[in-house]
């Protein structure tokens, strides 16, 4: 409706509120409402042309207030009895002794709602015991560091470490679980820091000071020359052992 207002400022308005819904109103067709002056041919082509960038068509116009266009769609209005069918009926019905138990139960200083014993509702029953609850335990997490570890720096997790960069000499990584190095590890590794011998050593190039996997300890052997490819340190016959990463399983069958 743009009777009672400004045109121009209204025909603002209605492309602005248009536009916060560009789809819903497309496809359909509106009446303008207008007041006493009638808008000019060029205003109703503006008008008509923020309609038609919405989808929506100009069926015609119309003069008269805001009121009497409200009060002429009301009169459109179908008026007809409300019937209640034997369904609300009777729920009617239960409503209101509904509302008269509770009201005469306020007033003897009952509760408003009947709370039923479970012993009443039940007395043959025996009582469950109830289940106790418990917290389940985070399974070990990944400390994933990126960067080069120089002699004084420490990891220690609880779980796997994993290590993008060299480990240099005087460096030390503790985890319960694996530790990998995507570099060169020179420093101090020990896997499976909680006992677990099946915690692997894995390094790009692996000459660690010191070995440790869960109780078993190996030195660096200065005659060992750097692998070509990446090496696995792993516990077999309570000997850690180092194999290259594609005969670790031909290793550990042996």
């Amino acid at each position: 409706m743009l009777a009672d207002r400004e045109f121009d400022g209204a025909l603002a308005e209605l492309d602005a509120r248009l536009g916060e819904r560009p789809e819903f109103y497309r496809g359909s067709s509106a009446t303008a409402v207008v007041g006493a002056e009638a808008p000019s041919a060029a205003q109703l082509d503006a008008l008509r042309a923020i309609l038609e960038s919405h989808g929506i068509a100009l069926g015609g116009v119309e003069q008269g207030s805001a009121t009497e266009e409200l009060a002429r769609r009301r009169a459109q209005r179908p008026k007809g009895e409300l019937k209640l069918s034997e369904a609300a009926r009777t729920l009617v019905a239960d409503f209101a002794g509904a509302r008269a138990d509770i009201a005469h139960r306020r007033r003897t200083g009952l509760t408003s709602v009947r709370r039923p014993s479970a012993a009443a509702a039940a007395p043959n029953t025996p009582a469950q015991p109830s289940v106790p609850l418990h917290v389940a335990p985070q399974p070990p997490g990944t400390l994933y560091h990126v960067g080069t570890l120089r002699g004084g720096q420490a990891l220690h997790h609880v779980g796997n470490i994993v290590v993008v960069g060299d480990v240099n000499p005087g460096t030390e990584l503790v985890a319960t679980g694996d530790v990998l190095v995507f570099g060169r590890l020179l420093g101090v590794a020990h896997a499976g820091a909680q006992g677990d011998d099946r915690a692997r050593v894995y390094a790009l190039q692996l000459q660690a000071t010191q070995l440790r996997i869960a109780t078993s300890i190996a030195m660096d052997e200065e005659t060992r020359k750097p692998s070509s490819e990446p090496e696995v340190a792993f516990v077999r016959d309570g000997r850690i052992v180092i194999a290259p990463f594609s005969k670790v399983e031909e290793v550990r069958a042996e």
